[in-house]
């Protein structure tokens, strides 16, 4: 490996990062190959690629969460040797991971606390996690255990945490996924002006519109290898799509259609929350009925994750009759008495709920997906694996096999087999969070283009997303949800951003004055 040259000139500028034919293999497949990349002082420079091309593994690399089989990494001009992400933190750089490395037992303040000087108190770290979260729009308690969060709260902890370690390279893997317009607009304002500090930033998301906006640099992966390098400022969305996957995206053909009878149906639904931190739902009513997809917009952490374990049966403490599916009252049924009745469900949190981690993806299939069982409790392991080589060929997940642990596969194709295991089960019902978050262009137009065939097939949908965009794509009729109050329904037709915006700070016709105790970006999306 030839070793780098950094210029004796003074006036030069010297890479805050360069990576030089970076390698590494797992069984079965090679994440990266003969990587090379530079980053500048304080340019904030994008790395794009499909779902599995290589990103999040070249990151942590840099990061030292993850050992490469060869090539070399030079910080400011020297040969960095990252062996562990403490390592990394002394040479300033931070990660916002996409999926998050916080303990769940712990406060918002403490899992801050552990990747900082211990020199600071837990008192001094609190007031400092309070001052940026007020400082940047990104509102989170930190007294409250991680565990009550829901993921964009989650998200929020991470950015925040990244922020305090003072970053002279801040690596952000997906930052926006949960992030609602408001908020990715403040954060765009962080990031600026960290690059105008002299921090250089390292932006990994599958929003090109985001790119485009924010970034003067980026470098373009396909199969583990670089394919190219461009200003993205001077490309369109188009064109972006063609370098990442070779082609644009199908564009979605939504078809008016008259819905049929409700399946799903709650009314007057209020529960008191369960955690000292969580939301109470307050007289909640919605309908879905039968060939429909209908929307819940809001700010994460406004009863969305109350709602969602209320009707896919993991909180059953609701009246019976106050959720039902297909005429019957499920309040006080359990989730697998739900799913006799043509429910299936995806939760927000991918690994841990959607997938347990250490099995594989034919055994993760059986969950939720009964099949390959006998009525004797036998499994049909040939049918198993044949279903759930099925659902990796038809959703495109790049994944070893049917027995690849759900733990090895990239964050995007993990939800695209979660969501490939559900649509593919032709539910009555289906009640999904966050169904594209971090898939790329491609796949997320594919995922999309699934709920809407289902629709058509006559499934009733109910999509939860901090998407705007997504929702006003797939959706038939819109509620927005507020300090657990769900707004009246809107169609899709009639609706406006700007409304939308001012009804996720709760000012909608006959509310209650739940915008008082907004959260801040909400509550910037009304003024």
């Amino acid at each position: 490996m030839p070793s780098l040259h950094v210029p004796d000139a003074p006036d030069a500028i010297v890479p805050r990062l360069q990576l030089s034919g970076i390698t590494k293999r797992y069984p079965g497949v090679v994440a990266n190959s003969e990587v090379s990349l530079t980053v500048q002082p304080g340019e904030i420079h994008a790395v794009l690629g499909e779902n599995g091309a290589g990103k999040s593994t070249l990151m942590k690399i840099i990061y030292g969460a993850v050992k490469p089989d060869a090539g070399d990494m030079y910080v400011d001009g020297h040969l960095a040797l990252v062996r562990s992400p403490q390592a990394a933190r002394q040479l300033g750089i931070a990660m916002v991971f996409q999926h998050f490395s916080l303990f769940e037992t712990l406060s918002v303040a403490e899992n801050v606390w552990l990747g900082l000087d211990k020199t600071l108190s837990l008192a001094e770290v609190t007031r400092r996690v309070a001052s940026t979260a007020a400082t940047y729009g990104l509102d989170v308690d930190p007294e409250r255990p991680v565990h009550t969060l829901g993921v964009g709260e989650m998200q929020r902890v991470e950015i925040i945490r990244a922020l305090l370690a003072g970053p002279r390279l801040l690596i952000l893997d997906e930052p926006t996924s949960v992030l609602t317009p408001q908020a990715v607009e403040r954060l765009f304002v962080t990031l600026r002006r960290l690059s105008d500090e002299g921090c250089s930033i390292l932006y990994i998301s599958h929003k090109l519109h985001e790119i485009r906006a924010l970034c003067s640099a980026c470098t373009v992966m396909r199969g583990g290898k670089v394919t190219g390098v461009c200003d993205p400022r001077e490309e369109t969305n188009a064109s972006l799509s063609r370098l990442m996957i070779g082609a644009e995206p199908p564009a979605l053909q939504h078809v008016p259609r008259e819905p049929g009878a409700p399946v799903l149906v709650v009314d007057g639904l209020s529960l008191p929350r369960e955690s000292p931190f969580g939301v109470d739902l307050e007289r909640v009513g919605l309908q879905v009925r039968a060939g429909e997809v209908v929307g819940i917009a809001g700010v994460s952490g406004n009863g969305q994750r109350e709602l969602l374990f209320s009707l896919s049966g993991e909180d059953r403490r609701a009246p019976a009759a106050s959720i039902s599916i297909a005429g019957h009252p499920v309040g006080r049924m359990p989730p697998f008495g739900r799913r006799a009745l043509g429910l299936h469900f995806v939760p927000e949190e991918r690994l841990g709920r959607g997938a347990v981690p250490e099995m594989s993806l034919a055994h993760n299939l059986l969950l939720t997906r009964k099949e390959a069982v006998s009525r004797m409790g036998w499994l049909d392991m040939g049918r198993l694996r044949a279903q759930a080589a099925g659902i990796i060929e038809r959703f495109k997940v790049k994944a070893a096999g049917p027995h690849a642990a759900a733990r090895s596969l990239s964050g995007g194709n993990l939800q695209k087999y979660i969501m490939g295991r559900e649509i593919d089960a032709r539910p009555k019902l289906l009640v999904v969070s966050q169904p594209t978050w971090g898939v790329d262009v491609g796949a997320s137009a594919q995922i999309r283009g699934e709920i809407l065939a289902l629709r058509d097939a006559g499934c009733a949908v109910l999509v939860v997303s901090e998407e705007l965009d997504e929702l006003f794509e797939i959706c038939d009729r819109l509620y927005v949800i507020a300090k657990g109050q769900l707004s009246p329904s809107l169609p899709r037709a009639e609706a406006t951003v700007e409304q939308i915006g001012l009804w996720m700070s709760g000012l909608w016709p006959g509310a209650d004055g739940a915008a008082a105790a907004m959260p801040r970006e909400a509550a910037d999306a009304a003024a």
